[in-house]
């Protein structure tokens, strides 16, 4: 009995392990993006998913030889020991689960999964115990040898699970980690007359949206998608030479406004009339409505040519201040500087993020920097080429790499729209689908990420951050997505909106 004890468990090892390391090698991409996914292993996934491989193969051609059977047995004590820990980790400390198991393995469900693994763990101790005794090792020596296999496999895993969480939050090396449906898409679609609408604003009951075609229309949707309403916006004076006309609303006003001309207009939500608040205070680019009578800016110093921040307040005496320490150039402060603006409605925080390279700012609305944060990707610096013409105006001579592509903010949260794959995705998910990053404010930590999909060719354009809902613009459709507690756990308390 003993010894076909011994022989029957390695041979039953080593099938498990030849075929669990085969499913994966037939496999190995999608094993990789797998294993990227791990709670426990994201940071390590490259190196881990050949190690594995090598392990697996070498453990179960050792089994199958008389002479190391024993050193085999005590390896195999380890992989089970440790593929053990991880899905008890998994099971109990993480927030989602993942699977990074192929083949008949893959149907199994993770406690049942568990209760075969430590199965297979006893399986290899009584066969290490069986086989010690008849090679005259004494008990308690292998008991001994056995509990330090079982104690190093645990502590090698737990080591890993904290390493990888430190590295992806805080020090990330490009892998993403896509967290378990955080938002579900619901049967709300609003079908447009086209495709130029984008997001102005929101408020508790409604979501506006602007247009670019037709300026002037401020369409008012119910946060259900059910009812909408059109107004069209008459400014006190429309003879100027309108070229980059914009809409936002901040509830109970929308502003209507051109920063190259530059006017504000201001009208009360649901009324046509708007009257002119700025007139000639600041040219800007970009505009962020503070209250009703205070702008975040990005305008153009006069004197550097450069971009700069800016606070027009239209109850102070000096109406603009500018702060043009913040904006770190790196080649002109210009193209390089490029970004969104973002407000944080329930902290009060402004936030910029750069188009071309892996960081954004935090402020106050005094322009108080609060943190200078990064992004997962690598690209500290923008990739631009930029040409000085003969008239001493600069244009970009190439395609830029744009590492961020679009913004909202929400308590606490930048959801920030890739435009870079990252280490060990799928490539078919690219192509079927955008990313969108979540990021704390607050501190440098990286929370997740999550893919909208494609709706055949219609992609999506725009989107924002309610709270409960996020609204995306998928061509000339509006669609809502229900944000679930894995996301909204981590928004801040902050102040009360006025909605």
């Amino acid at each position: 009995m003993r010894k076909y004890f011994v022989k029957t468990v390695s041979i039953m090892l080593a099938l498990l392990f030849i075929y669990a390391a085969a499913s994966k090698l037939l496999d190995f991409e999608n094993f990789q993006v797998q294993l990227a996914q791990s709670p426990l292993l994201s940071a390590y996934a490259g190196i881990i998913s050949y190690l594995i491989l090598i392990i697996e193969f070498a453990v179960a051609i050792a089994l199958c030889l008389q002479g190391s059977r024993l050193i085999a047995l005590y390896g195999s004590l380890a992989l089970m020991v440790s593929f053990t820990i991880y899905i008890y980790l998994i099971l109990n400390y993480s927030d989602f689960i993942p699977c990074s198991c192929g083949g008949i393995l893959e149907k199994l469900g993770w406690k049942e999964h568990l209760i075969f693994n430590i199965c297979f763990v006893l399986l290899s101790l009584a066969a290490i115990i069986v086989l010690s005794r008849t090679q005259g090792y004494r008990i308690w020596r292998t008991l001994g040898m056995s509990t330090a296999v079982t104690a190093l496999s645990c502590g090698v895993i737990i080591l890993l699970f904290l390493g990888s969480e430190h590295v992806i939050k805080k020090e990330n090396n490009f892998t993403r980690r896509f967290l378990n449906h955080p938002v579900i898409e619901e049967k709300k679609i609003l079908d447009l007359d086209n495709q130029n609408y984008y997001f102005a604003g929101y408020d508790v009951t409604h979501i506006y949206l602007g247009n670019r075609i037709y300026p002037q229309k401020l369409l008012t949707v119910d946060t259900a998608l059910a009812n909408e309403n059109l107004t069209h916006i008459v400014a006190d004076n429309m003879n100027y030479k309108f070229s980059n006309v914009r809409l936002q609303v901040l509830a109970p006003y929308y502003y209507f406004y051109d920063g190259t001309i530059p006017v504000i207009f201001r009208g009360r939500l649901g009324d046509t009339a708007a009257k002119t608040i700025s007139f000639e205070d600041a040219y800007f680019n970009q505009l962020v409505v503070l209250d009703s009578s205070r702008f975040a800016l990005r305008t153009q110093s006069s004197a550097t040519k450069e971009f700069t921040m800016a606070l027009l307040d239209l109850n102070s005496d000096a109406k603009v201040k500018l702060y043009p320490q913040i904006l770190e150039k790196q080649y002109d402060g210009v193209f390089d500087v490029d970004g969104n603006f973002n407000f944080d409605r329930r902290l009060k925080n402004l936030i910029y993020t750069y188009l071309y390279r892996n960081q954004f700012i935090v402020m106050d609305q005094q322009f108080t920097i609060k943190n200078k944060l990064n992004t997962i990707d690598t690209t500290r610096t923008a990739q631009i080429k930029i040409t000085k013409l003969a008239d001493g105006r600069r244009k970009m001579n190439a395609p830029p790499i744009k590492v961020n592509r679009q913004t909202s903010a929400y308590a606490g949260l930048l959801f920030n729209q890739s435009d870079l794959m990252g280490k060990l995705e799928s490539r078919e998910a690219w192509k079927d689908a955008k990313v969108v990053d979540i990021y704390r404010t607050d501190r440098q930590e990286y929370i997740g990420s999550f893919y909208i999909y494609n709706k055949k060719d219609m992609k999506m354009r725009d989107f924002i951050i309610t709270g409960n809902y996020m609204y995306v613009l998928r061509d000339a459709e509006v669609v809502r997505y229900r944000i679930r507690d894995i996301i909204k756990k981590n928004y801040m308390r902050g102040e009360a909106e006025n909605l």
